[in-house]
């Protein structure tokens, strides 16, 4: 007798808004990398990664179909706060970016019926600029929230940019869960390598990932408290001009090199500048993307 596959459970995006928002808060954090599987020949099984630090997740934006949280980094011992990334979930997007090729970005429009009750994630780098996108649903059997992405690509993560050019793309499936005392981020990788018009021409190894976040009332976060406090309004005007690009039907390319310091850098600048109590132009925010943030070429 054949198997018949059990319904998906309904929908209840105020479970999953729920969810979402109990990422928020105050934590440690473990990063955990392994490569499993060798797919090259020859290829030698990289050592296993291991690095953490203390990072709070707070709330940008909070609506019934759109959460925005940010994530900043906290140096305990100096004192210095990090933007770290950032995710943004929208309930239902019907359309998304997604990283096509080096250093380029482009829409895609999501057919209705695959994206009903589910939500999208994209991921933004510490600059705001575009990392990757995925969309799948929130589970809740038995009280335990998962949300399991489509698989996806991404460009080389910072620990392996800056030592690594036997692979230039990052297949994954990411997924989120809310545990006691915190949540965690899965990942399931695949190290691929793309051609200019972003076919995938092979791949080296699979690799999973897992981070850990810990809540914790053991740290004074508020340095990183401040500091978003001083700098959430220009920071949100950069997020409006990526906003404009990102939704240019062309998409994005960035000018700068794999690890994207060339637009860290002076946004970073800037930022400080507005936390030491100085004021930042459009024109000179404008300048920067100006310099180093292009349509893509169609």
């Amino acid at each position: 007798m054949a198997a018949t596959a059990t319904p998906a459970a309904p929908a209840d995006p105020v479970a999953d808004r729920a969810a979402i928002l109990a990422m928020q808060g105050e934590y440690t954090v473990g990063f955990a990398f392994d490569e499993t599987v060798l797919l090259a020949p020859g290829y030698t099984r990289a050592e296993p990664q291991r690095s953490g630090g203390d990072e709070i997740v707070v709330v940008v934006e909070d609506t019934p179909t759109r959460v925005v949280l940010q994530h900043l980094l906290l140096d305990v011992k100096s004192g210095h706060v990090t933007k770290h990334w950032r995710q943004d979930w929208e309930y239902e997007a019907p359309r998304r970016w997604e990283f096509t090729s080096d250093q380029t970005w482009r829409q895609r429009d999501l057919p209705a019926d695959q994206v009903a009750g589910t939500w999208t994630q994209c991921v933004y780098e510490v600059s705001d600029a575009p990392r990757y996108c995925g969309t799948g649903r929130w589970t809740h059997a038995n009280g335990i929230s998962t949300w399991t992405s489509d698989p996806g690509f991404r460009p080389l993560p910072r620990r392996e940019h800056t030592r690594r050019s036997d692979y230039n793309a990052m297949g994954a499936v990411n997924r989120h869960t809310i545990v006691p005392g915190g949540w965690t981020h899965e990942q399931d990788n695949t190290k691929a390598i793309r051609d200019a018009d972003g076919n995938v021409t092979g791949a080296i190894a699979r690799e999973t990932g897992f981070n850990d976040y810990r809540r914790t009332d053991a740290i004074d976060f508020a340095p990183a408290y401040a500091y978003w406090a001083a700098t959430r309004d220009y920071w949100a005007r950069v997020r409006a001009r990526w906003a404009q690009r990102l939704a240019d039907p062309a998409g994005v390319h960035l000018k700068t090199k794999v690890d994207g310091m060339a637009l860290i850098i002076p946004l970073f600048q800037q930022a400080q500048t507005v936390q030491d109590g100085g004021s930042v132009s459009d024109a000179e925010i404008d300048a920067v993307f100006a310099e180093w943030v292009a349509p893509a070429a169609r």
